[in-house]
This record gives structure tokens, sequence and C-alpha cells, in this order.
């Protein structure tokens, strides 16, 4: 993918791992949650959570140069950093597709952590232990417990179509979840270097 066709906001792992060995002005931005950053990531990446982008989304655009690559697990989260930078005028940043574990796949340098679920995975079983405890409940004990697969059902069409997930937000601040020290506007955005154009 070349500077001109930037327009398209994406770029494949593979691509990715290329650009790691010929591009040094590359600014990875990891926008999952700190233990999924934990975990696993991209090697050289910086880890602004979405909600810290969200709330600091100008501080963010005056760290990136010419080529900035936005990742999470599964291009969602990265997808909406990059509507959020598109907003406040940022054109350059791209979307890394499939994620970090495309990205591990097509042999790109990934730092393996603490082993811990991805929030999307944590959902789905969930959200699937869930609905099954109450069919089973609603079969043999309690008809009314139907009701409850009903309205989880009805929270993943919502988060689908709104591509925002209560339960991934609320399962993100589970101590199984958290990590020793998440990071903050000064921790995570400044220490992102001021792009050489920049400076």
């Amino acid at each position: 993918m070349d500077d001109h066709s930037a327009a398209l906001r994406t770029i494949s792992a593979e691509e990715l791992a290329q650009w790691c060995e010929l591009h040094n002005d590359l600014t990875i931005i990891d926008v999952r949650s700190p233990a999924e950053f934990e975990t696993m990531h991209i090697h050289g990446s910086y880890n602004v959570p979405l909600p810290l982008l969200t709330e600091h989304t100008a501080d963010l655009a005056d760290r990136l140069g010419h080529r900035a690559v936005l990742v999470c697990q599964t291009g969602n989260r990265a997808t909406q950093a990059q509507q959020r930078l598109a907003g406040i005028g940022v054109q350059t940043a791209t979307v890394l597709t499939g994620g970090v574990p495309a990205f591990e796949a097509a042999g790109g340098q990934v730092v393996h952590g603490t082993a811990r679920w991805s929030i999307e995975r944590q959902v789905r079983f969930t959200a699937g232990l869930i609905v099954l405890a109450s069919l089973l409940l609603a079969e043999f004990l309690w008809p009314g417990a139907r009701f409850v697969a009903y309205a989880i059902s009805a929270g993943l069409v919502v988060a689908a179509l709104t591509d925002s997930c209560l339960m991934g937000q609320v399962l993100s601040r589970m101590p199984w979840s958290k990590v020793k020290a998440s990071p903050t506007a000064q921790s995570a955005i400044r220490s992102i270097p001021v792009a050489p154009q920049q400076l």
C-alpha cells in the first residue's frame, strides 16, 4: 500500500510486517485494553486504549506522523479510533486488517506476556453462557428465565448495530482483565515520540 492509497485507510498484516522492516517513521497505536496489550502486542507499538484515545484524540493527533497504524484484536476498535481521528481532520491513520493475531500469523514480530482472553472472546463466552443457562433454567425450573436470553440476544443486536458493547466495557473492568498499572494520558500518549515533521 503506497502513500497515495491512504484514502483506503486499511493495511494487511503482510504489508504492515514489510512497513516495520522498511520504515523508521512508523507509529503503531494499539487501542485494545491494557490486559489484551499485555497478553500480546506488536513489537514497538504503543498502548492507547480506545476510551483513552476517545477522550484525548487531539493530544494523540499531535503525535501522529505520516505513517500511523491503528491496531486492535479484529479491526473493529481500530476502525472506531480511525473515525474519531478523522473527525478532527487526521486522514493519515490506517487500520490493520485482522488485528494483532493476523500480524502474528503473517510472521510479524510480537511480544507475548501473561495469557488472557481478549475482550471479544470474553463477551462471546459470557453471552453464550448466560443464554444457555437461562434457557436450561426456563426448560426445567422457571419459565420466566427465557426473558434473560431474550435480553442478552437483544443486547448483542444493539451492540452490533451501534458498534459498541456494554458487556465488553463491564468485562474490561473485571479483576481478571486488569493489569497492575493502566495507562493514563501522561504515560500513554506522551510516551509516543512527536512525529519528525512536527518537531
